[in-house]
């Protein structure tokens, strides 16, 4: 799991752009879903299951309380929940957390490693060894994946979607789907990896999940048709928040997590998401249910 966006550099600018001339976008898909998260909605990212006791469902805490960042009422809560697909063993759907966060009326967003091998999954055997490539610098166990290969890839990213839905989760967010900016062991192009990610954004339809795109900054124009929302790791550590603008512009909302105070609570990040009309958190790695402060 990948938590910012790499810089970006002279060469992926030029391969964007010629991305957007090899690779014409299709029209956003025809299948919608029955629910998409909207700008006004507070989010919770929790993909560190906790041990189970009071106040927890599948290891997610339900209903944090906390006071924003910038003003407002002493305690407000989530209304969106990210969690992983598979609950505390690693091995099972977690739907006693996808209806527990149902019950208190919020949304349950689904975690799926779209663009990397974890060898620590249930399914982690099912990847050819063509398709591993270079190690993820600072995640131990983690390799990014060969994307060309779609006849390898999508069946398992199917599987595991089917799984989100089958849990009852209300949408899935894709990580890892930057592997053309990487340096991965692969040949990737940007026309390659707009291929790829316009495909598992397919899948995500198919099952009537909205669908999230998590960084993948330089391609951000060319998908915005194609995904419901945004997420980003530390846009405002690395200043590259503006990137995500075509997504507010379409009216769909963006994501922020910073895990750098960076005076969220004196007028810094904070002020200027609300401003922007991002829904930003300032959280901690790993990301356990506390703590989570909202911007708002």
């Amino acid at each position: 799991m990948r938590l910012r966006t790499t810089k970006r550099n002279l060469v992926a600018f030029v391969a964007a752009l010629l991305a957007t001339v090899a690779v014409a976008a299709p029209a956003a898909d025809a299948a919608s879903p029955s629910w998409r998260p909207v700008k006004a909605d507070r989010w919770q990212h929790q993909l560190n299951p906790a041990s189970s006791g009071a106040g927890t469902a599948g290891g997610v805490t339900i209903s944090p309380c906390s006071r924003p960042a910038v003003g407002g009422p002493p305690c407000v809560k989530p209304t969106v929940y990210e969690i992983d697909l598979y609950g505390p063993d690693g091995r099972t759907p977690n739907v006693a957390a996808v209806q527990a966060i149902h019950g208190v009326g919020a949304r349950a967003v689904c975690y799926v490693d779209g663009g990397a091998w974890e060898r620590w999954r249930p399914d982690a055997a099912a990847y050819p060894a063509s398709v591993k490539g270079a190690d993820m610098d600072d995640w131990p166990g983690e390799k990014w994946l060969d994307v060309r290969d779609t006849a390898a890839l999508l069946p398992i990213v199917g599987a595991r979607v089917a799984k989100c839905a089958k849990a009852g989760s209300d949408a899935v967010e894709f990580d890892d789907v930057d592997g053309w900016a990487n340096s991965t062991g692969f040949p990737l192009t940007a026309a390659r990896q707009l291929r790829y990610n316009r495909s598992i954004a397919a899948v995500a339809r198919k099952h009537g999940l909205a669908v999230g795109l998590k960084n993948d900054l330089d391609q951000v124009e060319d998908l915005v048709g194609n995904f419901d929302f945004a997420v980003n790791g530390q846009c405002r550590q690395f200043d590259e928040c503006g990137l995500l603008k075509p997504f507010l512009d379409a009216g769909k909302p963006v994501v922020q997590i910073e895990y750098s105070d960076q005076g969220a609570r004196t007028g810094g990040f904070c002020a200027q998401a609300n401003a922007a009309g991002r829904s930003a958190v300032l959280k901690q790695l790993p990301l356990k249910a506390t703590p989570w402060t909202p911007c708002r």
